[in-house]
């Protein structure tokens, strides 16, 4: 199945991330963020340094230095951190779907890859940090998690 592939770095950038729109007096340093969600810390810097860059996240240094969030937390989708990370989402054995052509029978699986990574963005692109952190997910997001098919 060519579900949901989310490496490491994404998925504790994802949580620092959330760490980040969760924390009251916006500043946290590494090192809280770290222990918070149980992210070794060299990684954690990596993947601090790549929310910079791409500027989801802002820091300063000093004894009031920390990490805070760039945007609001309802202006940065999961896709958002996701892509800062991993770059774009979704790919069928590392290839984007519309570089596959398949040969005879199999060639409508191509769109069918098309399908599922336009559906799985459409999650992640919803979905922001503050519906995360109030525990509030979007209406249609909510659906699908309600069916009970999607725990099995």
């Amino acid at each position: 199945m060519a579900g949901m592939r989310l490496s490491a770095r994404a998925d504790y950038a994802l949580r620092a991330a959330i760490e980040l729109a969760a924390a009251r007096d916006g500043h946290v340093t590494a090192e809280q963020l770290a222990q918070a969600q149980n992210i070794p810390g060299k990684f954690l810097e990596t993947i601090l340094t790549q929310l910079r860059r791409t500027g989801l996240v802002r820091s300063q240094r000093g004894p009031d230095g920390g990490f805070w969030l760039a945007r609001t937390a309802s202006e940065i989708s999961l896709a958002d951190i996701i892509r800062a990370i991993d770059g774009q989402l979704l790919g069928v054995r590392g290839e984007r779907p519309e570089n596959i052509s398949y040969p005879g029978a199999a060639e409508p699986l191509q769109r069918v890859w098309i399908a599922l990574r336009a559906n799985e963005r459409a999650i992640l692109e919803t979905v922001t940090l503050a519906d995360i952190v109030s525990g509030e997910l979007p209406a249609a997001i909510q659906n699908l998690i309600e069916s009970p098919q999607a725990w099995v």
